[in-house]
Parts: structure tokens; sequence; C-alpha cells
């Protein structure tokens, strides 16, 4: 389906405050047909999707707002979404995976890789490892990965 180059790797994204884990995956497909493709996979799945932000779109219309002339995406979405049965097998796990609930998957497009459009979640381990199971199954059911 798609052409889709896999970055399976975990990047680790620090800052001052927190340190999150993301597993991205890049594609040379158009960002319109990849965020079609997230969303078909995600409601295919029997999820209903809570949110969905152009956070790229808002950033560019409020750039001149806040006095920057630097373009930091080309397009840049967010689904939440969340699982009834996923979330309580992890929350009975530990009730505290209610902390990562709803689950997000991002797509981006940015101006010095125009043409290659990445697809990233927050990877999870232990008791919320079906959660990374989930999201791993939707980004591999949109971009057509074995």
């Amino acid at each position: 389906m798609f052409k889709t180059a896999l970055l399976a790797t975990a990047l680790l994204v620090a800052n001052s405050a927190t340190a999150q884990e993301f597993t991205s995956y890049t594609t040379d497909e158009p960002f319109e047909d990849v965020a079609f493709a997230i969303e078909n996979a995600i409601l295919a799945k029997g999820l209903v999707i809570d949110s969905l932000s152009h956070t790229g779109a808002m950033l560019e219309r409020t750039r001149a707002d806040v006095g920057s002339d630097k373009v930091l995406f080309l397009a840049a979405d967010v689904y939440e979404f969340c699982s009834a049965s996923v979330s309580r097998q992890v929350m009975e796990a530990d009730p505290d995976n209610f902390n990562f609930c709803p689950y997000v998957i991002r797509i981006s497009e940015r101006p010095e890789s125009k043409g290659t459009v990445t697809v990233s979640h927050q990877a999870h381990t232990g008791t919320m490892e079906p959660v990374d199971a989930l999201l791993k199954s939707i980004v591999a059911d949109a971009l057509g990965l074995e």
C-alpha cells in the first residue's frame, strides 16, 4: 500500500522537565494520504477518535502573532483515542496507567524534509505493553507494514 521506510528505533526526546521515548516511522506518501490511512486504521479497530488537533495549522496561523518567522511544520496532526478493553487491561494491572490515556498518534511533515512524513507514538513498556502493541498495530495497518 505505502512505500515506507521503517524507522523502528525508539527516539529519546529529553527536555529539562521530562524524558519520553517515541517510536517513529517515515514514509514518502503524501501527508493527506497518511492522515487518512491513520484515521481509517483507528476506526477499523472499532475505536473512536476523541480529538484531532491540527497542531501544524495552529502553529502556522499564530506564527506572526508570537513574533516568529520560522515555519516548523508543513503539516502536523495529533490523533487522540482510547480503547475500553486495552485501557481496562492496563489499568487493572496498574491504575496509574490512567496517566497515559488517551493514546496518541502524531503525523508530521517538516520543511527541511519535505516529502517525508513521520508517524510517531509514545513507546510503552511493562504493564503498558498492550497499548504499545495497539499503537504499533494501528500504524502498521495504516502504512502497510508487516
